[in-house]
């Protein structure tokens, strides 16, 4: 029989056993260590043992079977927890009690954790900035909702009754080949600006602190050299550790491209990210990935225009309460 119960403290090892068997698309990072839980989950300030419910098997010895994960998206200013957005995170359950009703009813018990706190929106399924947890962990550069490469999740959370909700398209540039990406206006941006690599300033605000905290990005900066270093373009870059793993290549990611308004259609953020390729690619990265919401036809147009591929394909899912 299975029941439910919040989460323990003796439960990581077991959890990283079911992430491990459930988790095998694309897009989830390998957990080698169940530190990895520690780092991205259990050290958030707003963790809560009950957001995490666990399935276990009462007559296989108590043996953990499945879990899910729910939290609070922020609120506008991003300083505190707005629990009227709630967040299921992830589901897993082990294949071998796959199709038992062990993951709806995860999902169940976690949409009466949020709708009890005061949740009035359901979201299955974390992107930025509704992602209390996740990133790190599942979706690569950024929270991109679930995956199209895991084909069960679309069918799951339509059938438990959400509706999709935003996409975002996740690309991709191997970085084995010589690179080429002209554009005629690069030399004369070249005369004026030029690009800085150094380590990130501090995150802007407490809700990329607890998302971000435990990343150690490299800043790109492009500093127009006729004024005293003003800062015309920036993006953050961070290797994906495991995600390499996954993908037989070391990786990184580039979040946070910006580029100021008034300098916007020049082409600074496609010369930014060129160099940031051929900077990658200088050091033995082999894969580069950008995430870009399909809403935002600029920077989908942008990393098409430095000829990264659409790899894949995140949802993230809305139920009415």
């Amino acid at each position: 029989m299975i029941v439910f119960r919040r989460f323990r403290n003796t439960d990581p090892p077991a959890l990283a056993d079911v992430w491990n068997e459930s988790h095998t698309a694309r897009g989830s990072f390998p957990l080698r260590t169940p530190a990895l839980l520690e780092r991205w989950i259990f050290s958030k300030p707003h963790f809560d043992h009950d957001g995490l419910i666990v399935a276990v098997d009462d007559e296989a010895d108590n043996k953990i079977v499945g879990y899910a994960l729910a939290g609070f998206g922020p609120n506008e200013a991003l300083t505190a927890l707005d629990r009227t957005h709630g967040v299921i995170c992830s589901v897993a359950v082990r294949p071998s009690v796959m199709r038992k009703g062990v993951g709806a009813a995860l999902v169940k018990r976690c949409e009466e954790y949020l709708t009890a706190r005061g949740a009035t929106t359901l979201r299955a399924g974390p992107v930025w900035p509704h992602c209390p947890f996740g990133f790190g962990l599942y979706g690569g550069t950024n929270c991109p909702g679930f995956l199209a490469s895991d084909p069960a999740a679309d069918p799951f959370f339509k059938k438990m009754g959400y509706e999709p909700g935003e996409q975002t398209l996740v690309f991709q540039k191997k970085l084995d080949a010589p690179l080429s990406i002209p554009d005629a206006r690069f030399s004369m941006l070249r005369k004026r600006y030029e690009t800085q690599v150094m380590r990130a300033a501090g995150v802007p605000s407490w809700w990329h602190e607890c998302v971000w905290g435990t990343l150690d990005p490299v800043e790109f900066r492009m500093v127009d050299k006729l004024a005293s270093g003003f800062i015309a373009a920036r993006a953050l870059v961070w290797e994906l550790e495991g995600y390499g793993w996954r993908w037989g290549f070391p990786s990184a990611g580039v979040l946070d491209i910006q580029v100021r308004s008034d300098l916007r259609r020049l082409g600074l953020a496609k010369l930014l990210l060129s160099q940031i390729l051929r900077f990658l690619q200088d050091q033995f990265f082999g894969i580069c990935e950008v995430q870009a919401p399909a809403a935002d036809p600029a920077l989908v147009g942008l990393c098409r225009s430095v000829t990264l591929d659409h790899v894949d394909t995140g949802t993230t899912y809305l139920k009415k309460v």
